[in-house]
């Protein structure tokens, strides 16, 4: 069984930072991708990074360049998501979701997230 379970959500100030985990179970790290979305009250679900396992290709959404950088530690079976200069509009849910391959569209798996609140 796949597990992923996200942590390091918690209450900033804006400018503040925050490093969350995704730590995965049953699935290897030596493929695939794993990203991040996150879902604020009366918004869309957003996109916010992703990383392919192998090669260690990163795709970041406009509103969070230069901000948050993904990374994996593949022999933890961890990812990372390091955000800096947090703004109150980066409030949300966060949670994880990881793909087998990345050969197929979509993802396999979804953590059950962590909250972040970043305070004016």
């Amino acid at each position: 069984e796949v597990q992923l379970v996200e942590s390091g959500g918690g209450s900033v100030q804006a400018g503040g930072s925050l490093r969350l985990s995704c730590a995965a179970s049953g699935f290897t790290f030596d493929d695939g991708a794993v990203g991040w979305f996150r879902l604020a009250k009366g918004k869309e679900r957003e996109g916010v990074s992703s990383i392919r396992l192998r090669e260690g290709t990163t795709y970041y959404a406009d509103s969070v360049k230069g901000r948050f950088t993904i990374f994996s530690d593949n022999n933890k079976n961890t990812v990372y998501l390091q955000m800096n200069d947090l703004k109150p509009g980066d409030s949300a849910n966060y949670y994880c979701v990881a793909a087998r391959s990345i050969e197929t569209p979509g993802w396999d798996y979804y953590g059950q997230g962590t909250q972040v609140t970043v305070s004016s």
